[in-house]
């Protein structure tokens, strides 16, 4: 029974992206290790940009410095 937690920014993932990721992992998982989809579980949780650090700072605080940087 695998289940598998995907993390993503809250920046406007589609319902249908959600679906594909579901759809591609669950597919992978039978395709690698021969899991049956219907004992597959995939959750995906989005995270506020705020709360995703990157570079010992929020991801918001950190694309800043590298767009200054460009």
């Amino acid at each position: 029974m695998p289940y598998v937690n995907i993390k993503v920014t809250d920046e406007g993932v589609t319902t249908d992206q959600k679906a594909q990721l579901i759809r591609g992992v669950t597919d992978l998982l039978r395709e690698v290790l021969g899991k049956a989809p219907d004992s597959t579980y995939v959750v995906i949780d989005e995270v506020p940009l705020t709360d995703w650090g990157v570079g010992g700072v929020n991801v918001t605080e950190y694309r800043a410095r590298r767009a200054a940087t460009e």
